[in-house]
């Protein structure tokens, strides 16, 4: 029902609009009405019509408004912009891979003919198995490829450069084999030309040897190609007369610096010069020299020294006729008398007994003793005498040792005194003179000698020398200290020295930190061919790499990248890629710097967009025993994961004869050895020492004598070191002498820590290094053979008790090792 409209009101005035009389008037009018609570009915009217009239348009205008808000938020589409970027500016990431993101390309029909290839031109048993086809067809910029001993990699990487380079293209200036020794490279070659030749490739014998090479002769072009040093030597080359010159010379195996007369005389002239113009090196080869000569002290309470206290008063007796021989033998070889040590026969006290010295050394105020030098007969005595003239000096030389208290030289043998006697009489040119024993090394080495030692051990770990002698720690009163000190002097003015030469002269290590991640801007020196080579490499024997090489291959592998396409402009050959061969079990030079951890570590150290992984566990070389035995002998190493090798192809159908072990005997070892070579075995005599191979010829002289008459192809005995066994195999192996890590080298465990290996916190690096070791070196010899395994090892005694052995692993509830030891 509508509402009742209201009758239309008198036109009624507000009173503020009245004049002020009747706006009086309405005013009281006003307040009485409000009195007597009474309504004024055309005011009543008034203002309801105009509430009602302004209230319905507020309301229409209000809905209006809602409803139009309302449409036009249910009809609209919502654009909302939230911006969650950062405060600070976008920088792009850092692509730190040292290859382009590419695939070798290899299509199905290409593998299907290569593999048909292969089957109608190779015998039935060097066909590739699977894991060896994954190694030969890999397609990913890096390869790793995990090869146990007998693995048959040769004959893989062989095929792999067959493929890039027959079936793909590739020209074979952008590809380089690198092998690590001069006849793993002979054989090499070798294997390429009859694999090359039996597709009618006619790949030439010099093709073949500037294919594969060692890293050692691919840095020296490097260098070479640089201004001013076109005719650069190497160092560790001079003196060689190979008469293919100097890049021949460049395969020889520099890691075994035996120093040559070349080489000591510019080591002496560098070693003259320093000591005229350095008063601080002169003062520290003082201190060095007396560190030297003088006689180390004994404990008088060591159980040799109280055994030959018993007889000093009887030594003392007949010292003076003992001095009488002595220096007769001296007269006699012309080493006595010597030009700066006075000759006197003063006396000395021990243990109340009177004896006897030769001379005296103003310059260190120490008295001079002369030795039994080890030329000289064993047999040698004095007439009437009961004991050998070295019998009596050694029980001479430890009582002095452990009961003289004054400063004492004791001259052991007629060369070092020569040597001396040229330090003495001011001839520089001939070197300091005398040895010197780092601790940690075996033996001393006249310390040139020893300062070229401890600066490729360094340099070998991709450190400076002056760097890392800076952050070397030794106690107070250390020898050590000063020897180091005079290192950083030396190797400053020797890498001097060796470049104001005529040729100039160079170390390698030197040449490799030139182009290694430190020197960056040198690469970039570099033409393209002096690069291309480098650019698809295949490096066998891996493990043995040292940190300095790995430096250079990855700054080098860092510049072709940077380089970009315009490098291979033309070519067949594009990018780079690297393939490394290698097995953890035989990494067996730690002591020289190599170390297994950029291997087991290979994606890590190698970045790559994309990489393979080869496992070659068949052994194609050894029966199934002998792989277990020796596999067993580096159980407590860490090792690539997954590795268990298995005989395969004939080693499978090899009967099965374990590892037998025997306390030392070498008579027993050589009969053995023999009934071997007698059956027509080929036989591989294996020592740790040299020392041990004068032994064990005593009793092969005329098995010796019968091999070597023979013509090469057909000799079946071979007598060598367990490293130098590294990839050859026989029959029947004997090996004589344990591999034991009997030392603590304080400067290698520094120099290795600074390096980055070993584990974090571990503070002997080096040491814990080398009694992992060991067992390697026993693995790698094991390995050497196909059927049998002889092992004689001395029984443990004195101080080497408690060293790590590799034959502690033997364990002849094992149906692989039969331990006849004590039988």
């Amino acid at each position: 029902m509508p509402p009742e409209r209201p009758q239309a009101p008198a036109d009624l005035t507000p009173p503020a609009q009245l004049p002020w009389l009747r706006r009086l008037a309405a005013r009281l009018l006003g307040r009485g009405l409000s009195r007597l609570q009474a309504q004024h009915r055309d005011s009543w009217f008034l203002g309801h019509a105009t509430g009602q009239r302004n209230g319905h348009a507020d309301g229409l205008r209000e809905g209006y408004e809602r409803g139009r808000a309302d449409g036009y938020e249910a009809g609209r589409q919502v654009l909302v912009i939230r911006d969650t970027r950062p405060d600070h500016g976008a920088v792009p990431g850092e692509d730190d891979k040292l290859f382009d993101d590419w695939r070798l390309p290899l299509t199905a029909e290409l593998k299907k003919r290569f593999k048909a290839d292969v089957a109608q031109r190779l015998p039935a048993g060097s066909q590739p198995s699977a894991a060896q086809w994954k190694l030969i067809f890999s397609d990913t910029p890096s390869t790793c490829v995990v090869a146990g001993a007998g693995a048959g990699k040769s004959t893989s990487l062989v095929l792999r450069i067959l493929l890039l380079r027959h079936y793909l293209g590739f020209e074979l200036d952008a590809m380089t084999v690198v092998t690590f020794t001069r006849e793993s490279r002979r054989d090499f070659i070798q294997r390429l030309l009859q694999v090359f030749a039996l597709w009618q490739i006619d790949l030439s014998p010099a093709q073949g040897r500037e294919l594969v090479r060692t890293f050692h002769s691919r840095i020296l072009p490097l260098v070479r190609s640089l201004p001013g040093f076109s005719q650069l030597r190497a160092f560790e080359t001079l003196g060689n007369e190979m008469p293919a010159g100097a890049e021949a010379g460049a395969e020889s195996n520099p890691f075994d610096l035996r120093l040559n007369d070349a080489q000591r005389q510019q080591l002496n002239l560098c070693y003259r010069d320093l000591m005229a113009q350095s008063p601080r090196f002169a003062t520290l080869v003082g201190t060095l020299r007396q560190e030297a000569l003088l006689l180390k002290p004994l404990d008088p309470e060591h159980p040799e020294v109280q055994k030959r206290a018993q007889v000093t008063q009887l030594a003392a007796q007949r010292d003076e006729e003992l001095c009488d021989v002595i220096e007769d033998l001296w007269f006699a070889a012309g080493a006595w008398p010597i030009k700066g040590i006075e000759p006197s026969r003063e006396t000395v006290q021990i243990r109340g007994s009177r004896f006897h010295v030769h001379g005296r050394l103003e310059g260190l105020d120490a008295w001079v003793v002369l030795g039994f030098d080890p030329s000289e007969s064993a047999q040698y005595q004095r007439p009437g005498a009961k004991l050998t003239v070295r019998a009596e000096w050694a029980v001479k030389r430890t009582l002095f040792q452990a009961f003289c208290d004054k400063p004492l030289i004791w001259l052991d043998n007629y060369a070092s005194a020569k040597r001396l006697a040229a330090s003495l009489a001011g001839d520089a040119v001939a070197g300091p003179g005398f040895e010197y024993k780092v601790k940690g090394e075996l033996a001393a080495a006249p310390l040139l000698d020893a300062f070229v030692s401890a600066a490729n051990f360094i340099e070998n770990l991709g450190l400076d020398v002056n760097a890392a002698v800076t952050a070397m720690r030794f106690p107070p009163g250390d020898s050590d200290g000063p020897f180091f000190e005079a290192l950083a002097l030396f190797w400053k003015a020797l890498e001097a020295h060796l470049l104001g030469q005529s040729p100039p002269v160079m170390t390698y290590n030197r040449m490799f930190a030139l182009f290694g991640e430190n020197n960056p801007e040198n690469l970039a020196l570099l033409p393209d061919p002096l690069l291309r080579p480098l650019a698809h490499l295949m490096i066998d024997e891996f493990q043995d790499v040292s940190p300095q090489i790995v430096s250079w291959l990855r700054a080098s592998l860092a510049e072709i990248r940077r380089r970009g396409p315009a490098m291979h402009n033309g070519r067949v050959a594009q990018h780079a890629s690297l393939m490394c061969v290698g097995d953890d079990w035989q990494s067996i030079y730690g002591w020289r710097g190599s170390s297994p951890k950029y291997f087991m570590e290979f994606t890590k150290t190698f970045p790559s967009p994309a990489n393979t992984r080869v496992m070659l566990v068949e052994n194609y070389r050894s029966q199934q025993h002998i792989i277990e035995a020796a596999e067993h002998l580096v159980k407590g190493a860490p090792a690539i994961a997954g590795k268990k090798a298995r005989a395969s192809g004939a080693a499978a159908e090899l009967a099965l004869s374990p590892v037998k072990v025997f306390e030392r005997d070498e008579s027993a070892l050589a009969q053995t050895l023999i009934e071997h070579y007698q059956q027509g075995d080929s036989v591989m005599m294996l020592f740790r020492k040299s020392s041990d191979k004068l032994l064990i010829e005593k009793h092969l002289s005329q098995i010796v004598k019968a091999d070597s008459s023979l013509p090469t192809a057909q000799r079946r005995l071979r007598q060598l070191t367990y490293h130098s066994a590294k990839g050859l195999q026989a029959d029947a192996v004997f090996m004589l002498g344990d591999c034991q890590y009997q030392t603590s080298s304080p400067y290698k465990n520094q120099v290795y820590r600074l390096a980055g290996l070993g584990k974090p916190g571990d503070a002997q690096a080096f040491d814990m290094a080398q009694k992992e070791e060991v067992q390697r070196l026993a693995y790698v010899a094991v390995t050497r053979a196909v059927r049998h395994c002889y092992w004689h090892v001395e029984a443990a005694s004195g101080e080497a008790a408690g060293s790590p052995r590799a034959s502690a692993q033997v364990d002849g509830r094992h149906a692989f090792f039969e331990d006849l030891r004590g039988h």
